[in-house]
C-alpha cells in the first residue's frame, strides 16, 4: 500500500511538467525500484545487522553508504534511461528540453547540481518510509511492553488474594470450624476463575461481580458478627464487559486495612452502579478507633495504605487498559476510608 500510495503521489506531483499523467506515471515506475532496493536493504539487512545489537556508528556508516549508492544508481537511471524518454516526449510534444542529453558522460555524473537532486530524489520517499516503519517498531514495543507489564500485575495479584484468603481458612481450621469444607470449595471455584477465565483480555461483567460476591462470602466466614457488610449493585450488568480482577482489589483492600485492623464493630459499604457502560464503583470501610489503646501503630500503617499491592497495581492496571477512560479517587477521613473508581467499560485499550 505504502509503494502503490508513493508513486500515486509522485506522478500527480511531476505530472504537470510532462507531456501526460501516463507518461509521467511511467517514468516513476523506472525509479520506483531503486527506493524500494533501499528501503529493503535498510529495514531486512541493516537494521537487524546493527541496530538490534546497538552498533550505531556502523548502522550510521551503513546507511550513509547505501544512500550514496542509491543515489548513484539514481542518476545513472537519469542518464541512460529517463532522460532519453523525456527527451524523445519533449520533441514529438513540439517542446524544448533544458537539459542537454549529449553532454560527455562523465560530465552529466559529475554535475554538482544533479547529484545533490539525486541525493534528494532517492531519500525522500525512503525515509517517509523508514520514518513509518520506525513509528511501527517503537508501537509493537510499546504495546508488547505494557502486555508484559499487565501480565506483572495480574501475577501480583493472584497470590495477594491467595495470601489473605489463605489466612481466613487457617483460622478456620484452628477452630475446627464445620465452615471450613465451603470455604475450601468457595477458593477453589475462585482459583479456577482466576487462573482460567482471568487470561482473556475482558470478561463479562457479571463474572467480576460474582467473584467479588465469592471473595465476600469467604471473608463473612471470617469476621461473623462483627462486621456490618452492604453490597448493593445498581444497573443492567448483563451486557458489558472490563477487565479482569479490576474491582476485587478495591474490595480487599477494605477488608485488609479496615476490617481487620479494627477492634471493635467493623463496617464495609459496597456500591456498583452501571449506567450505558459506564461504571462506578464506590467502596468504604471504618478504619481502626484512635482512641483505642494499642491502635496508633495500626493507625499509622493504614494510612499508607494507598501505597499497598493492590491499590498500587489497579492504578497501574487502569492508566495502560483505560488511560483516558478513569478516574480513580481516595479519600481518608477521621473515621473511615473511601475509594470511588469510574470507568467507560466502552473505551478500554485492546491490547
Amino acid at each position: 500500500m505504502f509503494w502503490v500510495t508513493a508513486t500515486l503521489i509522485l506522478t500527480l506531483f511531476y505530472g504537470p511538467g510532462l507531456p501526460d499523467y501516463w507518461f509521467g506515471f511511467t517514468l516513476v515506475l523506472l525509479v520506483m525500484p531503486i527506493n524500494i532496493f533501499y528501503y529493503y536493504v535498510v529495514v531486512k539487512y541493516l537494521l537487524p545487522r546493527f541496530l538490534y545489537k546497538r552498533k550505531y556508528t556502523w548502522l550510521t556508516l551503513s546507511i550513509l553508504c547505501t544512500g550514496l549508492i542509491a543515489a548513484l544508481l539514481f542518476r545513472l537511471n537519469e542518464i541512460l534511461l529517463l532522460y532519453p524518454l523525456i527527451s524523445k516526449a519533449y520533441t514529438k510534444a513540439g517542446w524544448s528540453l533544458s537539459y542537454n542529453i549529449h553532454d560527455p558522460f562523465i560530465r552529466q555524473l559529475t554535475d554538482p547540481i544533479h547529484i545533490v537532486n539525486a541525493i534528494e530524489q532517492s531519500n525522500i520517499i525512503v525515509w517517509i518510509g523508514l520514518g513509518i516503519t520506525f513509528f511501527r517498531m517503537w508501537f509493537e514495543r510499546r504495546q508488547a511492553a505494557m502486555e508484559a507489564e499487565l501480565n506483572l500485575l495480574k501475577a501480583q495479584v493472584h497470590p495477594h488474594f491467595l495470601f489473605n484468603t489463605l489466612n481466613n481458612l487457617y483460622s478456620l481450621t484452628l477452630q475446627n470450624s464445620p465452615q471450613a469444607p465451603s470455604v475450601v470449595l468457595q477458593l477453589s471455584e475462585m482459583l479456577r476463575y482466576m487462573l482460567y477465565e482471568c487470561n482473556s483480555a475482558s470478561i463479562p461483567l457479571t463474572k467480576e461481580v460474582r467473584i467479588v460476591e465469592s471473595y465476600i462470602e469467604l471473608e463473612k466466614i471470617r469476621y461473623k458478627e462483627r462486621l456490618d457488610l452492604n453490597f448493593n449493585c445498581k444497573g443492567d450488568l448483563s451486557s458489558s464487559q472490563i477487565a479482569p480482577l479490576l474491582l476485587l482489589p478495591l474490595v480487599e483492600n477494605a477488608f485488609k486495612h479496615g476490617a481487620s485492623r479494627e477492634l471493635t464493630q467493623a463496617w464495609i459499604n459496597i456500591d456498583l452502579y452501571l449506567k450505558t457502560d459506564k461504571l462506578k464503583f464506590k467502596v468504604s470501610n471504618s478504619i481502626p478507633d484512635k482512641d483505642l489503646p494499642g491502635n496508633e501503630e495500626l493507625n499509622e500503617r493504614a494510612s499508607e495504605k494507598t501505597d499497598g499491592i493492590g491499590l498500587s497495581n489497579i492504578k497501574k492496571r487502569l492508566e495502560i487498559l483505560y488511560p483516558s477512560a478513569h478516574r480513580l479517587r481516595v479519600f481518608r477521613e477521621e473515621d473511615m476510608f473511601l475509594a470511588i473508581l469510574e470507568v467507560d467499560l466502552n473505551k478500554r485499550v485492546e491490547m
